[in-house]
């Protein structure tokens, strides 16, 4: 057992299991996936620490990784299901759910990350991955993971949706931080919130500022 493989165990064991991620295929997946094949030779030995770790040379930070996988699992993901993970860095969450039988895209505005996910993802054994900068057409997706915090509800990114799917993001910052999981029915996104948590904002869902007089 090389190095890497023990602290994921370890990962799974003292991280995953004692934050209440109990899916089996979650589970089985964070197993499974390299989360240091997502971070630059000189990062990797963050790869299975218990907090958000930013990826060098990209404006993108991985989530802790309790965090993704808690989402993933409130997402009840069926194998075959078309999902996206949206501002995700190198990709660490879609490779998760491509382990669990997912059809996934990763769609990344960031320049930089999208350049450095096409050679993690290979690295990671996720080439089925489709890795974008571009907006995908709207109403295609089963289920949305969001890869960092919103300030603000995510509203631009619940066109993706498709009817009876659903998007989970961590929406606000810091402590007043939760998981809100949405679900389209009818043609409206509706919400309830499914835990507390923290995770790094996402620059375009910041609160714009207010001018005071």
């Amino acid at each position: 057992m090389d190095r890497f493989t023990e602290l994921r165990r370890t990962m799974v064991d003292c991280q995953l299991r004692t934050y209440e991620v109990t899916d089996r295929a979650v589970l089985a997946a964070a197993a499974e996936v390299p989360r240091e094949a997502f971070l630059p030779p000189e990062s990797s030995h963050l790869a299975y620490l218990d907090q958000a770790v930013p990826i060098s040379g990209a404006h993108r930070v991985l989530m802790a990784p309790m965090v993704t996988a808690r989402m993933i699992q409130v997402l009840d993901l069926a194998p075959g299901e078309t999902v996206l993970e949206y501002g995700g860095g190198t990709g660490y969450g879609a490779a998760l759910m491509a382990a669990m039988g997912a059809r996934v895209t990763l769609w990344e505005p960031e320049e930089a990350a999208l350049a450095l996910a096409a050679g993690a993802l290979d690295r990671a054994g996720a080439s089925s991955v489709v890795a974008t900068g571009v907006r995908p057409a709207d109403g295609g997706f089963d289920a949305v993971l969001v890869s960092g915090a919103c300030e603000v509800a995510p509203v631009s990114l619940f066109g993706l949706v498709r009817e009876g799917g659903r998007l989970i993001v961590v929406e606000g910052l810091g402590r007043s931080a939760r998981v809100m999981l949405y679900r389209r029915a009818g043609g409206s996104m509706a919400a309830r919130p499914v835990f507390d948590a923290a995770a790094p904002p996402l620059a375009e869902f910041r609160r714009a500022p207010e001018f005071v007089f």
